[in-house]
């Protein structure tokens, strides 16, 4: 048993608490407004579930990991402190429609991940489970097309089915842990590291074409290199 941080308590942050507590973990939550706000979810969660603030939440990690689950923004105050020297499990990316432009990303000088790196300089971030969705596939096919991405395609070890999800670092071991996440929760990882190359797992390359349904970890490593990268 592990305690996860979760910072972000959307539809990302609670979909991998559920997760997370099927597993189980322990997780302690946290939102940008107050933990009595999390009432509800919480409740839903059950005991392995503690709200929080985003301070609390970083320095619970009891395992040195956090799941950060909300975009990317320059002005954000992180816990700096709490997250110091722990693994920063980055899901955010690059959405212009919803983020506005950031002049580096848009450039190709920087990727948004490595922008979440400044912003954490003594974390070790990683982006990861970045494109596997949180919520039902559109349009319904079936009854399992109504669970999120993340449980609908995970699948045990050597599975002949079992997909796999990408991981950008510029740390091995944060490579390592984001790793053994995928694989407790049913995936392969394909490593696509550093940072500066986790541009090719943005909205609108190859292999986010393909994430609706999963892809193997040979689809998915010829769809990274099929990305090219287009600067404004």
């Amino acid at each position: 048993m592990t305690i996860i941080g979760i910072l972000g308590a959307g539809q990302a942050g609670s979909t991998l608490a559920r997760a997370a507590i099927t597993l189980g973990h322990d997780i302690v939550i946290a939102n940008s407004r107050r933990p009595e706000t999390l009432k509800d979810l919480v409740g839903e969660l059950g005991p392995r579930a503690h709200a929080a603030s985003a301070a609390e939440a970083a320095a619970a990690a009891a395992a040195d990991f956090a799941i950060i689950a909300f975009p990317y923004r320059p002005g954000d105050k992180l816990p700096v402190n709490e997250l110091a020297g722990k693994v920063v499990l980055d899901n955010n990316n690059y959405m212009v429609w919803r983020d506005g432009n950031y002049p580096e990303v848009d450039a190709g000088l920087k990727t948004i991940h490595e922008l979440r790196q400044e912003q954490l300089p003594t974390s070790k971030v990683a982006k990861a489970l970045s494109h596997i969705q949180f919520h039902a596939r559109l349009p319904i096919r079936v009854a399992s097309d109504a669970l999120p991405a993340l449980v609908r395609l995970a699948r045990p070890a050597h599975d002949p089915d079992r997909k796999a999800l990408v991981v950008s670092s510029d740390h091995p071991e944060a490579v390592e842990l984001a790793t053994r996440i995928h694989d407790e929760l049913g995936f392969d990882t394909v490593d696509n590291s550093p940072l500066s190359e986790s541009w090719r797992s943005a909205p609108g390359t190859p292999m986010w074409s393909d994430s609706i349904d999963g892809q193997s970890r040979e689809q998915l490593i010829r769809n990274l290199r099929r990305a090219e990268r287009i600067v404004t």
